[in-house]
């Protein structure tokens, strides 16, 4: 999983990407003021009050007007969702905002300044915890609710984003993310093409090393099937290898596709099979109630009920047990209950 990790903060170490993440994925009106031209990379290692270093961090500044502000990326790769996801986030802006105090990095005003937190997440289930930090807080009314922290991050989940919107976006963070998505081989190949249009300029070779860096350790690693892949330096030849493998993740995603839809089959028999009992569970509950409450009020009444009263009662449907309760209050004999 290191691997994987190194290989996206690799990427999102160049500024093309998180000038595209800000322009395509931030969809609020102070971006459009930022002045992108001064983006640079600041030192992601913060060292809290208890002296434990964080190295995994990857933080930009870009100035919005004369005032800098700080973009907070944590890049999360985890398969199960961080339902504490917001206090991690919040104690890692809390570092960042005490390395810019005891730096003497704040503005001109004294303040600290903004910080956009970012958690992208790539895992296969969807993300549904939570993403502010007072959802985490037990409410408790009166006035204490005022002093829960209030603290949200900007969460982009990969896979809720559809292939042709990130199509239309045109930037290299959403051809990062149409290449997660993606299973269709033709797809990947078109990606990549538009990923060497983009980035042939010289000045674009270190990002493009490093999304060759990124198919050697993450996609190739995950799709490779039956076949050896060799290191690649260059995304060329990472275009030329997909051409050579296509067709054999084709034919492995097929026959994965089948074993997936076979147990989503199976699965859904299961549910449907809980779901009947429960109902049939809760019919049965019923039932058996409105017997025992019928049973108890014909004693009442009656006395001790004869053998074939109790089995007549016990057979009868719900509809039958509600008319036979309703003629409790006339009858004056019991066999009036069970006229037709």
């Amino acid at each position: 999983m290191a691997s994987h990790d190194n290989s996206y903060k690799l990427l999102f170490s160049h500024v093309e990407m998180v000038r595209d993440l800000l322009l395509g994925f931030v969809k609020e009106e102070w971006v459009q003021r930022l002045d992108l031209e001064t983006l640079e990379k600041v030192s992601g290692s913060y060292v809290s009050d208890d002296l434990k270093d964080r190295h995994d961090d990857i933080v930009w500044r870009v100035k919005w007007g004369s005032e800098w502000l700080y973009v907070y990326i944590l890049l999360e790769f985890q398969s199960v969702v961080d339902a504490y996801m917001p206090l991690r986030v919040l104690v890692y802006v809390g570092l960042l905002y005490q390395d810019l105090i005891r730096e003497k990095k704040l503005g001109s005003s004294g303040k600290l300044p903004p910080v956009l937190p970012v958690v992208l997440y790539n895992g296969k289930p969807r993300w549904r915890a939570p993403i502010e930090m007072s959802d985490l807080i037990q409410h408790i009314p009166g006035g204490l609710e005022r002093y829960r922290p209030r603290f949200t991050f900007l969460l982009l989940d990969e896979g809720r984003y559809r292939d042709d919107d990130l199509k239309q976006l045109k930037n290299v963070v959403s051809a990062l993310f149409r290449l997660e998505n993606s299973r269709d081989p033709e797809r990947i190949m078109a990606v990549v093409t538009s990923l060497l249009e983009w980035l042939a300029g010289d000045e674009q070779a270190s990002l493009r090393r490093a999304f060759a860096v990124w198919f050697n350790r993450v996609f190739f690693h995950s799709h490779k099937g039956k076949k050896e892949i060799p290191e690649f330096e260059e995304l060329t030849e990472v275009r030329s290898m997909l051409a050579e493998t296509v067709v054999e993740w084709k034919e492995e995603w097929k026959r994965e596709g089948l074993r997936e839809g076979r147990e989503e089959g199976r699965e859904e028999g299961r549910q449907e099979g809980r779901k009947e009992g429960r109902k049939e569970g809760r019919k049965e509950g019923r039932k058996e109630g409105e017997t025992s409450i019928l049973l108890k009020l014909l004693e009442m009444k009656f006395g001790r009920l004869t053998p074939e009263h109790q089995s007549k009662i016990q057979a009868a449907d719900s509809k039958t047990l509600l008319k036979w309760g309703e003629r409790i209050l006339i009858a004056n004999r019991i066999d009036e209950i069970f006229s037709a």
